[in-house]
């Protein structure tokens, strides 16, 4: 008799246990920053770009039937939810201690990211190193991180406000608020543009960093465990075959592509 429920029962529970399964990745959330073009960028709720397509392309590759992009308000908020779990997946993040302890990063990092510093036009200053900015006022982005390094001297080194959102970053810097402001070199590129003033400021030549970016999962999130080794696998294939490139190119090509008038 044991003989034969042991089978009997293997029959009934393995579907049981494959359908769980597979329920708790049927649907992933996803978000991103609402304010850094060409990766991300926020429309009509969603958070749009080249980093959505990846994450979204990805994920229905290993079998999620339903990818939600949702857009918090702002990249603190946006982190604020993968912490809480109402965002299974963050993607375009930089790496530091501090959100190591609620991400579950993917490795390798999907593109990498150059950090400029962006002064009024006409008014730029010599820039070899960070030491470079001290004594002046700078401003960001709130919620940016840049490492644990830089992260670590603009907070016991520099003199660095924190605003909500790129264009009051921006306007604090025209408003002479400000002397400088720390932004990745494309939103900050594509961000003046669409508001109009890219000739009003420009970019000093040196980087201030380069920081590796990546997709990361919410550790509160029940696909990471499925679905990390997955998307690491893919990801990786998708940076040599250059795939996250052509994306990339494609959403800069919309953002640059002239609108129609409605």
């Amino acid at each position: 008799m044991k003989r034969l429920l042991v089978p009997l029962l293997a029959l009934w529970i393995a579907p049981m246990l494959a359908h769980a399964a597979e329920s708790t990745c049927s649907s992933l959330v996803i978000t991103g920053h609402p304010a850094y073009p060409p990766v991300a960028w926020a429309s009509d709720g969603k958070i749009v770009g080249a980093g959505p397509k990846l994450v979204a392309s990805i994920a229905r590759k290993l079998g999620v039937k339903k990818v939600t992009s949702k857009s918090f308000g702002s990249w603190e908020k946006a982190q604020m939810a993968a912490k809480a779990g109402q965002a299974d997946i963050i993607l375009g993040i930089y790496k530091n201690d501090e959100r190591m302890t609620y991400l579950d990063y993917i490795d390798p990092p999907f593109m990498v990211d150059p950090v400029a510093v962006a002064v009024r036009k006409g008014e730029s200053f010599p820039y070899q190193h960070w030491d470079s900015l001290k004594g002046k006022k700078g401003v960001t982005n709130a919620g940016e991180s840049y490492g644990n390094k830089l992260d670590a001297f603009i907070a016991s080194d520099l003199t660095v406000a924190r605003v909500p959102g790129v264009g009051k970053a921006f306007e604090a810097l025209l408003d002479k608020q400000a002397d400088y402001l720390i932004i990745g070199l494309y939103p900050g590129q594509n961000e003046a543009r669409l508001r109009g003033i890219a000739g009003k400021i420009e970019f000093l030549p040196k980087e201030l960093v380069t920081s590796d970016m990546y997709v990361a999962f919410s550790k509160q999130s029940k696909c990471a465990a499925k679905l990390r080794t997955g998307f690491a696998a893919n990801t990786k294939a998708a940076v040599e075959k250059g795939k996250v490139k052509q994306l990339l190119d494609a959403a800069q090509t919309k953002l640059s592509a002239p609108k129609k008038p409605r």
